[in-house]
């Protein structure tokens, strides 16, 4: 069985700060969510996002944390608006799984990877992780990039990884050890 999460209140380097979701932010979830965008890349989200779905994934964080797995909220510093969310999940062997997405008024301005790395330090720092992992679509080349920024190495392809609602993709895998943070 797979060791409880237990989240830190807030995580921030000044210009992102990334917090358990709360109730009050499924607006500004549903806002973000239903952009085409995410929901090419992220198999699981639903299209359209309602706000049902919404309060259901926030409320459902805490039985995800006691599994072994985390998402957070990704906030501007200083407004508190909603940027993107981040997350992990632990694997077999001392592996956690990353994943990540930015509201689309906010791409390109180096979001992610600021909130890839926050999260990526604090879970190599708090759970005893021995590699650190992502996955990104072939065709998703932002995304890729965010990887590389984070510091995290580009390892090869996985030909036919995920099934992308009916039909199977190729992932780009990428990994970064503890000691390289």
């Amino acid at each position: 069985m797979t060791e409880p999460i237990e989240l830190p209140d807030e995580l921030s380097d000044g210009v992102v700060t990334l917090r358990p979701w709360r109730l009050d932010d499924v607006p500004a979830l549903v806002a973000a969510c239903n952009d085409p965008t995410l929901t090419r890349w992220l198999p699981n989200m639903p299209s359209p996002y309602t706000a049902a779905a919404g309060r259901e994934f926030i409320e459902s964080q805490p039985a995800r944390n006691a599994e072994g797995s985390g998402n957070v909220g990704v906030f501007d510093a200083q407004t508190g608006e909603l940027l993107g969310a981040c997350g992990f999940g632990a694997k077999p062997s001392e592996r956690f799984e990353f994943g990540y997405w930015v509201a689309s008024a906010h791409r390109g301005r180096g979001i992610a990877p600021r909130a890839l790395r926050l999260i990526a330090r604090w879970v190599a720092e708090n759970t005893g992780a021995g590699r650190l992992q992502l996955h990104a679509d072939v065709e998703n080349i932002a995304s890729q990039r965010v990887a590389e920024k984070a510091g995290f190495t580009r390892e090869g392809v996985q030909r036919s990884w995920i099934d992308v609602r009916g039909e199977r993709r190729d992932m780009v895998s990428y990994s970064l050890l503890p000691d390289e943070l």
